[in-house]
């Protein structure tokens, strides 16, 4: 079913199709089987080297923005694909956009560069939003599954990423961004989204 090769370790590390990574964040295991790994923007719990170690092999190609590549190159030597909003690109295959990711008025902004991915894989497209408030250029995103961020504080909170995944209409929405790090809602913040999404959008909730 739609979403079945999704997973998500904590928080806004997610893996699809076994082989694809965001932000890989806490991974204890070393799973070395990342074809690719898209990084968001730099800050610790997206960005973190021991994790990103334990998911690359030595053929990984890492995406990511600039800020993260100058964290990146001095402990790893994987081929890095520097991306910045509003671009398109293909590597390994697969084809991605970026988007921007920001909050309005506090922690990331706008002009930092920091970035949300689309990536498609077998016709099917998925968002990873990174940590973002529901800016207008979310609400124009065309995409079959949406990973959005609902934890409040860094993002968008659950009441505004429902009404978010009401305006884009996905196939399947999966609340991301809560219930790991200080600061953010725990899991009382999925009740709160799924209260808000319509009824007709279904809600997958792959945080343990």
């Amino acid at each position: 079913m739609l979403g079945d090769n999704v997973e998500i370790n904590c928080h806004s590390s997610i893996c699809i199709d076994g082989k694809y990574y965001f932000d890989p964040f806490k991974v204890k295991e070393k799973k070395n089987d990342a074809e690719i790994v898209f990084i968001t923007h730099s800050h610790f719990d997206h960005l973190e080297v021991s994790s990103i170690k334990n998911v690359i092999k030595n053929d990984t190609v890492i995406v990511c923005t600039k800020d993260s590549e100058e964290i990146l190159k001095k402990e790893i030597e994987n081929e890095i694909l520097i991306v910045k909003p509003n671009e398109k690109g293909e590597v390994k295959g697969i084809e991605f956009e970026t988007f921007p990711a920001y909050n309005i008025g506090h922690h990331h902004f706008k002009e930092l560069g920091f970035v949300g991915y689309t990536i498609k894989l077998n016709g099917i497209r998925f968002t990873v939003c990174g940590d973002t408030d529901a800016t207008e250029e979310l609400k124009k995103i065309e995409t079959d599954v949406l990973l959005l961020p609902i934890g409040g504080t860094f993002t968008m909170n659950p009441q505004e990423a429902g009404e978010l995944v009401n305006i884009v209409k996905p196939k399947l929405a999966i609340p991301t961004h809560y219930g790991c790090i200080s600061g953010t809602l725990g899991k009382e913040a999925e009740n709160m989204f799924q209260k808000v999404v319509d009824s007709e959008i279904p809600v997958k909730i792959l945080i343990k």
